[in-house]
């Protein structure tokens, strides 16, 4: 399946259907009188999350939504059958825009939410509604309301619990690779990852979600390379994953690097719990290895941890670490309810 973040649609709701002018004419009825009905409401447009969706792909084939009208009023005081909703099924984590792509609409962030896009109009009065006293025989009737028409934009930030920064060839795809079931495509070019990768990785008898995003060069909050595009997907993430190429020449710059972009792009990014960790160490001789992670611990102002993809040399202190940071427990921790403490409640 192929990965689509970003899709735009358009959406009508339904309109009301018209009342109807309707007398009663049986032949027994003495006077008679108005009858006419109500026209039926449209339908909606809704929005859904359902579980088992990572893509908007569904969207690039189809972009036009439109609810069904209602139906009209008809004799006999019989009231038109309201239009049938439509329901845009999407993965959880999308954000609805508005066609300017900035103002958000709704935030979809859990399983099952669904909101009302536009709202179908109200089906017009017949002219029974409009009979009285001094008015015996009325013969008007409201025509229904017209559907709302816009134009919308779906954006998805996917949810993981970990995400991946890099800059390209740092090892990202490997690490994931590693670690998890995911098949991400891995070469020794840069930008081998063009699209996201999720991967659900285990230690400890614990499981997380990791996402893996293309790399990030000097100047992608400008729009240079791809990862700029896609730092969206680790906006949600409760923990980031920095990994600097231990094989570079430079790789204080390398890590520098990241970080500017991620103080460029904002969005609380630089702010989140953050783990640098050098790659390739199976690559690089001893004494050497010493002296970049040194100089990559003075330059991150903590401690940096080293690790080989390849290899799976020091994979699973880092996998623990992250566990502990994005605060999962292992199996047989006592929880805070296992103290035998009463939990705090504002009631």
């Amino acid at each position: 399946m192929k990965f689509l973040d970003l899709a735009r649609v358009y959406i009508r709701s339904g309109s009301g259907g018209s009342g109807a002018i309707s007398f009663r004419r049986e032949k027994y009825v003495e006077f008679g009188g108005p009858d006419g009905g109500n026209g039926g409401r449209g339908g909606d447009v809704i929005v859904e999350t359902v579980e088992g969706l990572n893509t908007l792909i569904d969207f690039r084939y189809q972009q036009h939504f439109f609810a069904k009208s209602g139906q009209g009023g008809m004799g006999r005081q019989r009231t038109g059958k309201d239009g049938d909703d439509i329901v845009l099924r999407v993965p959880v984590g999308t954000e609805i825009l508005d066609e300017d792509q900035e103002t958000v609409i709704a935030d979809l962030t859990e399983p099952g939410q669904r909101i009302v896009l536009a709202k179908g109009g109200n089906g017009g009065f017949g002219n029974q509604h409009f009979k009285s006293s001094t008015n015996q025989a009325p013969r008007r009737a409201n025509p229904g309301q017209p559907g709302v028409e816009r134009e919308i934009w779906l954006r998805l930030k996917l949810i993981a619990d970990v995400g991946l920064l890099g800059l390209p060839n740092a090892g990202k795809s490997t690490f994931l690779a590693a670690t998890s079931n995911a098949r991400p495509k891995i070469a020794d070019y840069p930008f081998t990852t063009l699209v996201p990768n999720l991967g659900i990785v285990g230690v400890d008898g614990v499981e997380f979600v990791v996402a893996d995003i293309p790399g990030l060069i000097e100047g992608a909050h400008e729009g240079r390379g791809l990862g700029d595009r896609f730092l969206g997907h680790v906006e949600r993430s409760g923990a980031l994953l920095h990994l600097v190429d231990g094989t570079a020449a430079d790789v204080v710059a390398d890590y520098q690097t990241i970080v500017t972009e991620l103080e460029m792009y904002g969005e609380g990014l630089v702010d989140k719990a953050r783990l640098t960790v050098l790659n390739k160490v199976d690559s690089i001789p001893t004494k050497e290895l010493a002296e970049k992670r040194a100089a990559l611990s003075e330059a991150a102002g903590a401690e940096v941890m080293a690790m080989s993809g390849v290899s799976g040399e020091g994979v699973t202190e880092v996998l623990r670490a992250l566990r502990v940071m994005i605060g999962k427990a292992a199996p047989g921790t006592p929880s805070e309810d296992d103290t035998g403490e009463t939990p705090w409640s504002p009631l």
